[in-house]
């Protein structure tokens, strides 16, 4: 497979980084404003300029989000099939914008909702299958990233934990209640908690911010009989059950074995390409999904 990739900050870089180690694909060109450092390959600051003169299956979109319909829209315009960063778009119109272009040209898409390959996530939605869920407990919090400027937690952070809660449960979000602030941050919000309902009365929470002074990446969920704690920077998952009324309870650590999200996300895209089966991969509806509840006034 073919390879571009527009938008070379951090993200796009990670996806550059990583695509060089997979075997059949080839990264074809790179696109950006500036030329920061020297690659390998040829290097456009016009995306159109690219487009026309490189051999491209597919284009890695990891351009600031309010730059999404503008690159997706002329990806799709050449016929090429798209990988968007989360979220799909700055707003949900120009999110729709997008996925109607997608369904007219006939391409193939998908948004980067990374987390949904986290190994630990991956085990801890195995063991969910056919459990009553009670309760999600999601905290993700972490410093100020200067990189961005262009959005708040809600987009940057919440996305994340909004599309896990639906991808773990398989439920849909019914209600939603968001409380934030400005503290540090110029524009946007950087301090936020997020209350959902789900179908079945499933409650979640989510604690967002970049407040905090270290990482914190932890996804707890209380089922009939066993509770889990996952942590998703560790990469670690732990079962808790057999409760006793002296508070005592039986502990298991669920092996894993640990790799990196985003070979796995990318090594899935690849594979969507080649045989048109999606898999695990977030798409533009469900990115949809999710802007409407951080873009609920």
């Amino acid at each position: 497979m073919n390879i571009g990739i527009v938008g070379l900050g951090s993200m796009g870089k990670n996806h550059y980084r990583v695509l060089k180690r997979m075997d059949n694909v080839t990264i074809t060109a790179l696109c950006d404003i500036k030329k920061t450092e020297n690659f390998d390959e040829p290097f456009y600051d016009d995306l159109e300029t690219m487009l026309k003169n490189e051999p491209i299956d597919a284009l890695i979109i990891a351009v600031p989000t309010f730059l999404h319909k503008e690159v997706a829209l002329k990806a799709i315009e050449y016929g090429k099939d798209i990988f968007i960063e989360k979220p799909a778009a700055s707003s949900i119109e120009d999110a729709y914008e997008i996925l109607d272009a997608v369904k007219q040209k006939g391409v193939k898409s998908c948004v980067g909702h990374v987390e949904r390959f986290n190994p630990a996530i991956t085990h801890l939605k195995s063991e969910l299958h056919n459990r009553v869920i009670y309760t999600i407990e999601i905290t993700r919090i972490g410093p100020f990233p200067p990189r961005i400027s262009d959005v708040g937690v809600l987009t940057d952070l919440a996305v994340h934990d909004i599309d896990l809660i639906r991808f773990i449960t398989g439920k849909d979000i019914l209600q939603t209640s968001i409380y934030k602030s400005r503290k540090i941050h110029n524009h946007h919000e950087d301090n936020a908690v997020l209350s959902l309902l789900l179908e079945n009365e499933i409650v979640a929470n989510i604690t967002t911010n970049w407040l905090t002074p270290f990482k914190r990446r932890k996804v707890e969920v209380a089922c009939k009989e066993v509770y889990y704690e996952a942590d998703l920077i560790g990469q670690t998952l732990h079962a808790y059950s057999d409760f006793q009324t002296d508070n005592s309870y039986r502990t298991r650590d669920i092996h894993i074995k640990k790799d990196e999200p985003l070979y796995k996300e990318l090594e899935a895209f690849i594979h969507y390409l080649r045989s048109g089966q999606r898999g695990d991969l977030a798409s533009i509806e469900d990115s949809i999904q999710t802007l409407h509840i951080t873009h609920a006034k």
